[in-house]
């Protein structure tokens, strides 16, 4: 007599069932400045065609990005490898938790005909965190990096990687492969990282990014954080410090956006103004480049951030020659 097990759950798999059964938390009134005009352009259905032409994943439709109709209008995306599914649960995130699927393949050149079919100049590619695999997911980026180079060797590569934490070896792989700009971000200030970030480290990030410019100077690297999780200003500033501290070039800073009532709430609104104080102040503590506004995001407006990295570079030797 056999006995089959029927071990296919009939039911919609919950997208973060680690948060199924907290509370649900107030969602607070969203203020004028963070409206966005809702996706209905000719260009984001192209972009839209493309990315599922290719069987690819955007971190722009699984975070949820507010500028998603304008990016994808203009024909840029922000492709997420290895798959769609995180092995992290981070408080404020919208991307799936679970057990990841198999490393695609074919993933690699696929991107690579993607970035090439929609012109990109620049692109962004970003993952999940796959905490399941040896080495991070460390070799696929750099299988990304080179199939990218290959098939459009005009376009330049940015990386937003997670933090590769117990993996070793796994980031001098990435920079083996030579992005143009590395990312990896701290999300928000040391005292959150508990309730809102729990599975990482904040010094184990700064020095991922410190280690970056050890092993080769000339790669950019850049970080971002989001506000309105109940940090302090001067909390803020220190990270400032941080970053500078392991020679990081490019901040990032944008309003934190709850996606669900089961994710971290919103405590507070942060105003243009405040946005535009934090960019005064960290462009006087040295960094090449600051993105600071409501609705910045780490791969928003990338190709021309980038343009102004390397201008901002050159401006800096120059004015020590």
């Amino acid at each position: 007599m056999v006995t089959v097990l029927d071990t296919i759950d009939q039911k919609r798999r919950l997208r973060h069932p680690e948060k199924a059964h907290r509370p649900d938390s107030e969602i607070l009134k969203k203020p004028d400045w963070i409206r966005v005009k809702a996706p209905v352009s000719k260009g984001y259905s192209e972009t839209r065609d493309i990315v599922r032409s290719h069987n690819l994943v955007t971190v722009c439709e699984e975070a949820g990005c507010p500028n998603i109709g304008e990016c994808w209008d203009k024909k840029h995306a922000t492709f997420m490898i290895m798959g769609e599914i995180c092995t992290r649960a981070c408080a404020f995130c919208n991307v799936a938790t679970g057990l990841p699927t198999a490393l695609d393949p074919n993933e690699p050149e696929n991107v690579g005909k993607a970035v090439l079919k929609m012109g990109l100049s620049h692109v962004v590619i970003t993952s999940v965190d796959r905490d399941d695999l040896a080495d991070g997911g460390a070799q696929h980026f750099a299988d990304v990096i080179h199939a990218i180079r290959r098939i459009s060797p005009g376009t330049t590569i940015e990386i937003l990687t997670p933090d590769f934490l117990r993996k070793e070896g796994a980031l001098e792989i990435v920079v083996a492969a030579r992005p143009d700009v590395f990312n990896h971000n701290l999300e928000t200030v040391p005292s959150n990282y508990l309730k809102v970030r729990p599975g990482a480290r904040y010094f184990h990030s700064i020095r991922l990014l410190q280690r970056v410019k050890e092993i080769d100077p000339t790669i950019f690297t850049k970080s971002g954080i989001m506000v309105g999780l109940g940090e302090e200003r001067n909390e803020v500033l220190q990270l400032m410090d941080d970053l500078r501290s392991a020679d990081v070039d490019f901040m990032t800073i944008g309003q934190y956006l709850q996606p669900t009532r089961k994710h971290h709430p919103v405590l507070n609104y942060v105003t243009p103004d405040e946005f535009k104080s934090y960019a005064t102040i960290a462009k006087t503590k040295g960094f090449l480049v600051v993105a600071s506004s409501p609705l910045t995001r780490s791969s928003h407006h990338a190709g021309d951030d980038f343009a102004k990295l390397r201008a901002a570079r050159e401006a800096l030797y120059a004015s020590r020659s």
